[in-house]
């Protein structure tokens, strides 16, 4: 047991967690190359990068496995696309997610010391609160309750942090976002445009962006009895009765992407995979079939297609039963500028479709929404969707289809908007339960979709006590526990 604690505080201490299990942690945390107070534009840069660098590791390794992108069958064991998750699957994410969120968070500081220039001040604070609601939202529809209110405050001797509720958690995240909308409000001076490589310093396009993460997690606690109400009055109002106060994300060119230029640091974390590496998962016949069947324009950009044909392996088949290798992810995707995507246009439209066609707003309607969401988002990727395409079977919008019909077609078309998206195709999966994927006769986790991921093994031995409690509350840390918002 004490083998087991001491590697697990020398794990915390390299990983950046917000555990920790000596008091010494903030000292041996300390870089003593750097200052004690970075700028804001010094930290925004690097945390964005390692952001949407470790988001799209995440992608490839866990939320395209789960979802029928890819099939990896380099290993027989712990076949993610089984639903067989390793424990070692949680570490990386959650200990990447936190230790950004400490340099959001000294961003947020630094900026509100900054009395020389309150555009600029304004503009960092509002960032690290749209940031920090971008992160913190990832991690706790990724693993449920979670640090929030106590997290990252090793500086004020909080070396092991409670897990809060779920619902509270969201309820802050709002009030986060509210005030990032309020500090960008009427400002449109830009800061310096080296300190982003999303917006380039445009407090215009940021607002956009924290009212369009707004819209996404209204829309992800909709379906929660408790806070529903309250969640759908709110989309209205940021769509129907006030969008002026609340401007989303209203174009291609205003999505939130890291696009990566090939430049250091600008460069694809797949940028020096081999390519032997990079063809270890197969493509999925569940998505070859799909982008096949309808002709999709952005077929051959998402898969190789060897003799001609578009063509992939079932997820789940059983063990020892390898089939065939077929199509592939292409080369091209290693560099490819908009894996860097964070919140795009084409999902805007798709979410207020889904508003639409449930009767919530009524701006627009939900075919228009839907319509103009499949050609963004095939516009996004430098093709077109032409009028056969929208009008085709599998893509037509059918207004006398069954809401259940309707959002098959919004959320098939929604998925591949969130191509490589972090966690997001399957967060919306476990939320509608749309596109229907199919199921394979190897699954494990008795044929359960997860709900999500297990916590980190280091966490049981450095933050024991506030797990256990966290446990207690939530349900067993397996893979079939339901977070607050999965509930009824």
């Amino acid at each position: 047991m004490r083998k087991i604690i001491i590697f697990s505080c020398i794990v915390v201490i390299l990983m950046g967690s917000v555990s920790s299990c000596t008091k010494n942690f903030e000292q041996l945390n300390t870089d003593p190359n750097s200052s004690p107070k970075a700028l804001p534009e010094t930290l925004l840069p690097r945390a964005l990068v390692e952001l949407v660098s470790s988001n799209m590791s995440r992608s490839h390794s866990i939320t395209n496995e789960l979802m029928q992108v890819t099939v990896n069958t380099l290993v027989e064991t712990n076949r993610i696309f089984r639903y067989d998750i390793p424990l070692t699957a949680s570490s990386a994410p959650w200990s990447g997610w936190y230790l950004q969120l400490t340099n959001m968070k000294d961003m947020y500081q630094f900026a509100a010391e900054n009395t020389t220039d309150e555009n600029a001040s304004k503009i960092y604070r509002a960032i690290s609160l749209i940031c920090q609601t971008w992160i913190y939202s990832i991690i706790t529809d990724t693993f449920g309750d979670v640090p929030y209110f106590q997290a990252n405050q090793s500086k004020q001797g909080i070396y092991t942090p409670a897990y809060d509720r779920q619902k509270d958690i969201y309820l802050d995240m709002f009030k986060q976002l509210e005030d990032a909308n309020n500090l960008l409000r009427g400002l449109s001076k830009s800061v310096s445009a080296n300190s982003d490589p999303v917006y380039h310093g445009n407090p215009i396009l940021w607002r956009k962006f924290g009212n369009s993460l707004y819209l996404r997690l209204l829309l992800r606690v909709s379906g929660k009895a408790e806070v529903a109400d309250e969640a759908i009055a709110k989309i209205k109002q940021i769509v129907d009765t006030d969008p002026g106060s609340y401007p989303v994300i209203n174009s291609n060119d205003e999505s939130a992407i890291l696009r990566w230029t090939g430049i250091a640091p600008y460069n694809s974390p797949f940028a020096n995979t081999k390519p032997s590496d990079w063809h270890y998962p197969k493509i999925c016949s569940f998505i070859a079939e799909k982008l096949d069947a309808t002709n999709d324009p952005c077929i051959s950009k998402w898969l190789t297609a060897p003799g001609g044909i578009y063509a992939g392996i079932p997820s789940g088949y059983a063990y020892g039963e390898t089939p065939e290798t077929k199509s592939l992810l292409p080369d091209a995707l290693m560099t490819e500028p908009l894996l860097g995507n964070m919140l795009n246009y084409a999902e805007v439209q798709f979410m207020l479709a889904e508003a639409a066609a449930k009767g919530w707003i009524t701006a627009n309607t939900a075919q228009a929404y839907y319509e103009n969401g499949v050609t963004s988002r095939v516009a996004l990727w430098g093709k077109t969707a032409s009028t056969t395409f929208l009008n085709g079977a599998g893509v037509k919008w059918n207004e006398a289809a069954s809401l259940d019909d309707k959002m098959e077609l919004i959320m098939m078309q929604k998925y591949y908007a969130l191509f490589w998206t972090d966690m997001q195709q399957w967060i919306e999966y476990r939320r509608t339960g749309h596109p229907v994927l199919p199921k394979g006769p190897g699954l494990r986790n008795d044929g359960i979709m997860p709900t999500r991921l297990p916590y980190p093994t280091v966490e049981q031995a450095a933050n024991g006590t506030n797990y256990r409690a966290a446990v207690a509350i939530q349900g067993p840390d397996d893979l079939k526990t339901l977070m607050w918002w999965q509930k009824p």
